[in-house]
């Protein structure tokens, strides 16, 4: 498989990723009882698996994290327009580990994980709408 095949390959498979972790944080909320802590712990993974989707695209690297603000600078570095989804999404960090662990200061509203579903699902748009298409799942 030549390197562009394989780079495009790798795309999809983050994209796949993302496209579960949001399809999770819908499933999550129609559940009764909703589950808000978890879909938001799926909102964080889908942003965080497009932009590093985006990256990889650009052949671009990045470190194991789930910091949505440093994986998102980088993005925005490569690509301007994305500066106001970045900014959007970076709050959706703490979700990578909030409500994950015993001890968790609360259980978050219904509304909360609704609005983060709502970032999250933008942000994996904005980062497709910057793919070619056969980088692309199909569906998303």
């Amino acid at each position: 498989m030549s390197p562009e095949k394989e780079r495009e390959a790798e795309v999809k498979e983050w994209l796949t990723k993302a496209a579960l972790d949001l399809r999770g944080a819908r499933i999550d909320l129609a559940a009764d009882p909703a589950l808000p802590e978890d879909a938001l712990f799926h909102c964080q993974q889908a942003v965080e698996k497009a932009f590093k989707a985006f990256l990889t695209w650009h052949d671009a690297p990045f470190r194991k994290t789930h910091s949505i603000e440093e994986i998102g600078r980088a993005c925005s570095a490569i690509d301007a327009s994305l500066d106001g989804v970045v900014d959007e999404a970076v709050p959706l960090t703490e979700y990578a580990w909030a409500f994950r662990y015993p001890g968790a200061p609360n259980v978050p509203e219904r509304g909360e994980a609704h609005a983060a579903l709502d970032v999250a699902q933008r942000a994996v748009r904005a980062v497709v709408a910057k793919l070619p298409a056969s980088a692309v799942p199909p569906g998303l």
